[in-house]
């Protein structure tokens, strides 16, 4: 089974990589599994400085999933060129970093300090987050993030993936804008902005009072995202939300994702990103597939001209 895929100008050895925020930087996950079983690890975010994110409680369960508002939470620049990255560099799976900043200049500052560092394959553009006060500044208003994308690109000659969020009225409109501004892919989708109520102590559970949805509940919402991405903005997308089995997977591609991120499965069940690896390969074969590449195109005929 050929499992390795190709997401702007990226090789992946298997289309599944960890959803940032939900692994850390993957120490933990390594006392378990060997990390190369994993295509990529999209990197808890980045910050100039550290961030020590939101104040408890940042975590409440929620029907069909979890609601986080962890606030990106985060030791800085420094600390994950210094001691993060040389101990993913120790793995054969590609290195994604998620860049997070409050204005242009903090997402510019991290996107020029990682450009160069041995061992980055991409970038990723978390200007969709819920669980931060101006995490949403971005992501919806198409020319703020058409011009955050392009003073990015302006920094890197790295691959620039683009994390849209599903809290806008139209994420083809914000697909487009990430483009034009430079993008070279797109993730989709990022939490969806949710509530839950302590009845016993009226009032919300989370301090923050809001949170990000994340889990089955969301997948659905996210298909149809891809979908209409992969369809309509001409970029190849990376799949997430709600994927917790290799079928799961398999729908996103059929969705029309080039990739997938595996995200709140892991609290549950740690071992899932490597699981899912081997489910997927099992579920092309039941389908008579030779290679991911192959049930994606028999699902998005439309899209292979597109897609590169």
């Amino acid at each position: 089974m050929e499992m390795q895929t190709r997401v702007a100008g990226v090789d992946f050895k298997n289309p599944v990589l960890t959803a940032s925020g939900t692994f850390g930087y993957g120490r933990e996950a390594a006392e378990l599994y060997d990390l190369s079983l994993l295509g990529g690890v999209m990197v808890k975010g980045v910050s100039r400085e550290p961030w020590s994110g939101n104040r408890p409680t940042r975590i409440a369960r929620a029907p069909g999933g979890m609601l986080n508002a962890i606030g990106l939470q985060n030791p800085g620049l420094r600390h994950f060129l210094e001691v993060d990255l040389p101990f993913l560099r120790r793995y054969d799976t590609a290195v994604v970093v998620n860049v997070v900043g409050h204005d242009v200049e903090g997402f510019v500052d991290v996107v020029r300090g990682v450009t160069g560092a041995d061992g980055v394959a991409a970038i990723e553009l978390n200007i969709s987050c819920p669980n931060v006060k101006d995490g949403l500044l971005f992501s919806q208003d198409p020319e703020s993030a058409r011009r955050l994308v392009e003073a990015a690109r302006h920094e890197t000659d790295l691959p620039l993936i683009v994390k849209v969020s599903p809290n806008v009225t139209d994420p083809v409109a914000l697909g487009r804008a990430c483009r034009d501004g430079g993008a070279d892919a797109l993730s989709a989708i990022n939490t969806l902005l949710g509530m839950a109520i302590d009845v016993e102590r009226r009032r919300p559970v989370l301090a923050n009072r809001t949170g990000g949805l994340s889990g089955p509940a969301v997948k659905p919402v996210g298909l149809r995202i891809v979908y209409d991405l992969s369809a309509q903005v001409g970029l190849p997308v990376i799949g997430m939300g709600g994927i917790e089995t290799g079928r799961d997977a398999l729908e996103y591609i059929m969705a029309g994702a080039r990739a997938v991120a595996v995200g709140t499965a892991v609290f549950r069940d740690p071992y899932a990103p490597p699981r899912i690896v081997r489910q997927l390969g099992e579920e092309l074969a039941r389908y008579g597939f030779a290679s991911v590449d192959e049930a994606w195109a028999a699902a998005n005929p439309q899209a292979k001209e597109a897609v590169s």
